[in-house]
């Protein structure tokens, strides 16, 4: 296995902390938050089931800006 060099922007694990503290933020957030935020060095990566999660909502239409900026995030570290 390589080596993993990626982990999550200062930016983002913001939006995620901002997202976690959020009573009104989505099941959906929560998780992809908590995912990001479990990154922010270079020790963990995405497992498979948040790639399929992240993956989901990339394409859905019902999730907004800020969910699909961590659904990226997320992805974006995952091996494949």
């Amino acid at each position: 296995m390589g080596k993993n060099t990626k982990k999550t922007s200062s930016d983002v694990a913001t939006l995620a902390a901002k997202i976690l503290q959020d009573d009104k933020s989505s099941k959906i957030a929560k998780k992809l938050a908590a995912s990001a935020l479990s990154q922010t060095d270079k020790k963990k990566q995405t497992s498979a089931e948040m790639e399929t999660v992240a993956s989901k909502v990339l394409t859905s239409t019902k999730y907004n800006e800020e969910t699909k900026e961590l659904a990226g995030s997320v992805l974006s570290q995952s091996k494949k």
